[in-house]
């Protein structure tokens, strides 16, 4: 669970590691049990070895610093979508809105309902 007080330190050293995977961060923000990040994806890179090694950057980053007390790990899925340009400033204050946001709609809830809006599948 990623603590109020070290969720900072966090996004930074995610967007740095992003900014050195070449995709420009737009905005990194989240919850306690889960995070959002808005960047461009790199042409050299697929969206699974930029995750992969984000996490596990992140998760190591965590730990050393023993920036939460026990130890930390994310889980083992994620959820990536494409977004067009149209729509880049609606996703980004989306993001930056989180905390407010889901205090009416709880992550998981929210989850299942874009699922099924859009016709999609969970892997």
């Amino acid at each position: 669970m990623i603590h109020k007080s070290v969720e900072n330190t966090i996004y930074q050293f995610i967007s740095e590691e992003l900014r050195a995977l070449e995709c420009p961060v737009r905005i990194i923000n989240g919850m306690p049990d889960h995070i959002h990040c808005l960047f461009l994806l790199s042409r050299q890179k697929s969206i699974a070895e930029v995750i992969k090694q984000i996490k596990g950057s992140s998760s190591h980053y965590i730990n050393q610093a023993n920036l939460i007390s026990e130890k930390f790990s994310w889980q083992t899925g994620y959820a990536a979508f494409s977004v067009s340009e149209s729509i880049v400033d609606k996703v980004f204050h989306y993001i930056k809105n989180q905390k407010q946001h889901h205090t009416n709609k709880k992550f998981q809830q929210e989850f299942e309902e874009f699922i099924e809006l859009y016709g999609l599948t969970q892997q």
